[in-house]
């Protein structure tokens, strides 16, 4: 991959984007992982007006101090960059208290996960519309057009998404060349929604590489014939998140009425 060219392609179509939508900058919140530290780096790459958001809720510590040591870097190297931190535990627990206990603690406790990405959501078009700026997106190719591995208008709700067409290997090349610290680089990537370290590959069962690959694997059109029992579990699991989520893959169904129950 030409890193620096496609960086810089990036800029470039970030910048455009915001020209015809006639918006004045963008917005992008950071956890602490690399997917929004290089998107938030690159949309402060376009010299536009920039807010970095953080929204903890119950959040790791170590996940808190990556994305706070990653803001200060963004503000000491970007003129153009400002960042608040916004609050969200008491907003989360006060949500939880409104909301009718359910007979089912484990959907329940999934539910209460999606929510926190809602909130997020909630909070990045808040200083969207404030400020006339657009929610930059920080979800990669794998997550957003494999597994689908985010949360339906959560952290799946935004104005555009600027690293979607980039495996998450591409994107750790991006972060190398973007000056991502290490502690990001090393990080392993996790959703940061259960409050806990529970990695990405511990919730889904395999790799990005290893769903990468099954990725391409699939798409190619490549006999699965001579596969080894690991490459076989693996083309499982992906085709069980790509089904199961393929409901946020696609746009919202219409029921559409025949012309002919029109009169």
């Amino acid at each position: 991959m030409q890193t620096e060219r496609v960086i810089q392609h990036i800029v470039d179509w970030l910048n455009r984007y915001s020209q015809k939508a006639g918006t004045e900058g963008f917005v992008a919140g950071v956890s602490g992982g690399i997917d929004s530290a290089v998107t938030s780096t690159l949309v402060a790459r376009t010299g536009q007006a920039v807010t970095i958001v953080e929204m903890p809720i119950h959040q790791a510590a170590k996940q808190v101090n990556r994305a706070r040591g990653h803001i200060d870097s963004l503000r000491a190297r970007f003129a153009n960059v400002e960042s608040v931190e916004v609050q969200l535990t008491s907003v989360f627990d006060g949500l939880i208290q409104a909301l009718p206990d359910a007979g089912d603690e484990e959907l329940r406790f999934m539910a209460l996960a999606n929510t926190r990405a809602r909130l997020r959501m909630t909070t990045l078009y808040y200083f969207a519309a404030l400020n006339r700026r657009l929610v930059a997106g920080t979800g990669n190719k794998v997550e957003d057009f494999g597994v689908g591995f985010y949360t339906k208008y959560g952290d799946g709700g935004v104005d555009l998404s600027p690293i979607a067409d980039l495996v998450k290997t591409e994107v750790y090349t991006l972060g190398a060349a973007l000056g991502v610290s290490k502690d990001i680089m090393l990080a392993p990537p996790t959703d940061g929604l259960w409050g806990d370290n529970r990695t990405d590959e511990e919730q889904i069962g395999a790799s990005y590489p290893e769903l990468e690959w099954a990725m391409a694997h699939i798409e190619s059109g490549a006999p699965e014939a001579g596969l080894d029992l690991r490459q076989r579990e693996i083309l499982e699991i992906y085709r069980r998140f790509h089904r199961a989520n393929r409901h946020k893959m696609e746009p919202i169904p219409v029921c559409h009425i025949p012309d002919e129950l029109r009169h």
